[in-house]
């Protein structure tokens, strides 16, 4: 009867499952046992042993307070408020003595309950004993102190050195007694303390042995199976390593007709699946975004070849003064800055899951949306990538003497961004022979036009009313303009992008309300206070461009009103 390698692997496996459970199992039961003795010896006996010390050493504070109340009556009978101050420490003492007895009678009847504590709760019961006993004894110690008392008030010197000896014996009696106890509970602590280690120890050796004798009945069934599967498996685990570290040529030869080979077969050719992804991966992805590459590779029903309307957000952004800064530049260091300014500002957009569509010269048009993005976050990483850039904006600033050979003479490098969030065609797009999957429509033509629009308001990172509007949870904006691009029929409300929400300066704070101020004003017509409100905008941000531009703006529409059916709608021509 052929037995087939899954069922021999299966009870093999079983097996030593069942041995390991039930070592596992016994092991627990074992640990159990111990940690409860410990926790007894832990929870009960050292504090009960700690309360009895304590009552002991409070019992000796309290006879020395007692004697030196004493020699004041004798030597300093006038003094009272020493007297009284000797007296309350005394007292004290022995409330303090009558709480650790007590406190020690509680754990020990804790532990006499407890029936998952040691067998010695006859010795315990013995001890509680002792204890009551104590308590009684203080309180005949506490009587003839009043009794001393009363004999010192009275002014009788005879029976006030009969209470003194009295008082003397009744101490060293309760003393001795509570010495004893102390011993005995010091016993009982030793005692549990030993039985615990035992008990540990010999739990360790019956795991020991059970886990050896597990161990040797697995290896002596492995063993049955060990020449029909070792030496391909070995085979197969080498072919594995070999492709784990890059070797995607290795071959495994098929030396067998059973599970083993099959599955030899089948690792032959998933290496070769994996050479040929392997290949087109590293092809395509330096040209199309990895996770486009992935997705068409390995889950091809995510990205039909049919368009889809989707709403997402188109990102735009352009390198200011790279014309200046080309001019007189050999192509290659042209190729090195552009090269370097493009990994600089992609980096940010693939931290924030955006898909880089394409790089036209200097600028990069990129996406947010399904299947890459949840459209909640789309808006809000987005932004946040633009900022990210404008953020790694100074240190390629700081590389351009090095990347460019100059050290002095070059123009200043800026950039500007433009976000639009709304309904786009997204699919694989193109011919036959050659496609890419990539967003088309009014939404893309407007975050291209908001980048060019930055030119004409001074800014730097422009968004449309959707995109901040998804975003107002996380970042700050401001609305700059009811704006009219071309190649669009309806204005659109244009925001600046100001940064993190926590993180924007007082001064911008406030320049930004003294600008909403303005831009209210002036589309109400109201020039004069829309005149005060940019220029106290200015007065807060100096260089604040729109303000300044709308200053100008409505100095100029104050002197030349616009017509009557004007809606405060301003049509950009340039690009």
């Amino acid at each position: 009867m052929k037995i087939s390698v899954g069922l021999k692997v299966f009870s093999v496996a079983l097996v030593l499952m069942l041995l390991v459970g039930a070592v596992a199992w016994i092991n627990a039961r074992s640990a159990r046992e111990v940690e409860s003795l410990i926790a007894n010896v832990h929870e009960a006996y050292v504090p009960a042993y700690g309360a009895l010390a304590r009552g002991n050493l409070r019992s000796v504070e309290e006879g020395l307070f007692v004697r030196r109340l004493i020699i004041a009556r004798l030597l300093t009978p006038d003094d009272k408020k020493s007297m009284d101050s000797l007296a309350a420490q005394a007292d004290d003492k022995a409330r303090q003595v009558d709480d650790e007895l007590a406190g020690a009678r509680r754990l020990i009847a804790a532990e006499i309950a407890d029936p998952a504590s040691f067998e010695d709760k006859l010795e315990l019961s013995r001890l509680d004993t002792r204890i009551e006993f104590l308590q009684s004894r203080h309180e005949e110690y506490a009587k003839a102190r009043a009794a001393l008392d009363a004999a010192a008030e009275a002014g009788d010197p005879t029976a006030w050195k009969t209470r003194i000896q009295e008082l003397d014996q009744l101490r060293d009696e309760f003393n001795d007694e509570l010495e004893t106890a102390r011993r005995e509970m010091l016993g009982l602590l030793d005692g549990a303390s030993d039985k615990a280690v035992g008990a540990e120890s010999t739990a360790a050796n019956y795991g020991i042995v059970l886990l050896a004798l597990a161990l040797a009945l697995g290896a002596v069934m492995a063993a049955i199976i060990a020449n029909g599967l070792v030496r391909p498996l070995r085979r197969l685990l080498r072919g594995t390593i070999e492709v784990q570290q890059g070797a995607l040529d290795t071959e495994v030869p098929i030396t067998s007709h059973d599970e083993v080979g099959e599955l030899t077969a089948g690792f032959n050719a998933m290496v070769r699946e994996l050479k040929a992804k392997a290949r087109i991966r590293e092809t395509f992805g330096r040209y199309v975004d990895p996770r486009i590459v992935e997705s068409l590779i390995d889950k091809p029903d995510r990205l039909g070849s049919a368009g889809e309307r989707r709403e997402m957000t188109v990102f735009f952004c352009d390198m200011k003064g790279f014309t200046s800064l080309s001019e007189g530049m050999t192509p290659a260091g042209m190729v090195r800055v552009i090269n370097r300014y493009l990994s600089l500002m992609s980096d940010p957009i693939r931290r924030n899951h955006g898909i880089i569509d394409k790089y036209i010269g200097d600028a990069i048009m990129a996406f947010w949306g399904p299947p890459f993005t949840v459209p909640e976050d789309q808006a809000r990483l987005a932004c946040a990538a633009g900022l990210e850039e404008l953020a790694a904006l100074p240190g390629f600033r700081a590389e351009l003497p090095e990347i460019t050979g100059l050290r002095r003479g070059i123009p200043p490098i800026d950039m500007r961004i433009g976000v639009a969030t709304g309904e786009v065609v997204v699919g694989n797009i193109g011919s036959d022979v050659s496609m890419s999957y990539t967003v088309m429509g009014d939404t893309v033509n407007l975050a291209s036009r908001l980048e060019g629009a930055n030119k004409a308001y001074g800014t730097r990172f422009l968004v449309n009313a959707r995109t901040a509007e998804a975003a107002a949870g996380a970042l700050a904006f401001r609305e700059i303009d009811l704006l009219l691009v071309e190649g669009k029929q309806e204005p659109e409300r244009v925001y600046e992008v100001l940064g993190r929400k926590g993180e924007i300066a007082l001064p911008v704070q406030a320049m930004a309300e003294r600008f909403a101020e303005g831009l209210a004003a002036y589309r109400r017509r109201a020039w004069p206070e829309a005149e005060r409100a940019f220029a106290a905008a200015l007065e807060v941000v100096a260089d604040d461009k729109p303000s300044l531009i709308f200053l100008a703006r409505v100095q100029r529409l104050a002197a030349e009103p616009p017509p009557a059916d004007w809606n405060g709608v301003w049509t950009l021509t340039e690009k």
